[in-house]
């Protein structure tokens, strides 16, 4: 049972804020979010920002010359790549670089770790890029980010909560039960609750909110708010099934023709994207394992 007795909303601010180590983003990655997210921002203003970072610059020339994007040629100038990868792309980048470090905290359970959740989060997120960019989507990039950062409120159970996150665990191994049930019970809270609170906390878009706290019940939200929370959820299921790192919150999960039709996914993607997620994910590792 939990050990503290508040209600849900308390509970998730006061374990959010409790985490020092996670619970900021380093300050070139939040200028690089707010100026995405700026109207008004050109690729000069973000060339400004990523200039003053060394390493930020090897990464997205690195990214920028990889089969992940498949650009022609490579590429030398921190300038053409920004204009040729997108501002979003480039905020994905950054986004990678520094929540890609926060999963390093050690052992989750038997035969997991933190970094088997990174794993997972970025098959998570290449598969719901692949399958907007199957159905011409023009939230594709979104989608990548979003899947990157939607497990990421398991980070704070981990570090505030490591003995009950691991009954939780052994619990979906050896039972039958939900793991979002299951923390609720054990924990007080899920981790869709902290991840939407730690995403709030960052400043990231609304859009990676809704994913972080909803990606496990997309129907508790209106459908306008709906489209890049039911992808997820289909790539999450994907990747669990598919045993693409740490596959316990969803193992469970089940995709079937209702689900997909409400969400307007062609099944033939689903099928197309899991048939090749080894491939993207190995890509994808290749420049942010």
């Amino acid at each position: 049972m939990p050990t503290e007795l508040a209600d849900p909303r308390t509970r998730v601010l006061e374990m959010v804020k409790k985490v020092t180590t996670i619970a900021t983003i380093p300050e070139v990655t939040a200028k690089i979010i707010r100026t995405i997210e700026d109207p008004r921002s050109s690729a000069a203003n973000l060339h400004q920002i990523v200039s003053h970072d060394p390493a930020l610059v090897t990464r997205i020339l690195k990214v920028v010359n990889s089969a992940f994007y498949g650009l022609p040629g490579q590429i030398g100038s921190i300038e053409r790549a920004i204009v040729l990868l997108g501002l979003n792309a480039v905020k994905n980048i950054a986004v990678a670089a520094s929540i890609g470090q926060l999963f390093r905290m050690g052992k989750l359970c038997e035969g997991f770790t933190a970094r088997d959740i990174w794993t997972h989060c970025i098959a998570v997120g290449v598969a719901a890029r692949d399958l907007a960019r199957q159905a011409r989507s023009p939230v594709a990039d979104e989608a990548f980010l979003c899947g990157m950062i939607h497990d990421v409120g398991i980070l704070i159970d981990l570090q505030r909560h490591p003995e009950q996150l691991r009954e939780v665990c052994d619990q979906v191994k050896f039972g039958t039960r939900e793991f979002c049930e299951l923390e609720r019970e054990i924990t007080g809270v899920d981790h869709q609750q902290l991840g939407e609170a730690l995403a709030e906390q960052w400043k990231f878009p609304r859009s990676c909110q809704l994913v972080a706290g909803h990606h496990h019940d997309p129907n508790s939200l209106a459908g306008s708010n709906r489209t890049l929370v039911d992808l997820i959820h289909v790539a999450d299921t994907i990747c669990c099934r598919s045993k693409h790192g740490f596959n316990l919150t969803a193992c469970r999960q089940t995709l079937d023709p209702a689900d997909l039709a409400r969400m307007q996914i062609d099944p033939a993607h689903v099928e197309l994207t899991t048939a090749r997620l080894d491939e993207l994910v190995s890509v994808a590792s290749a420049f942010m394992g």
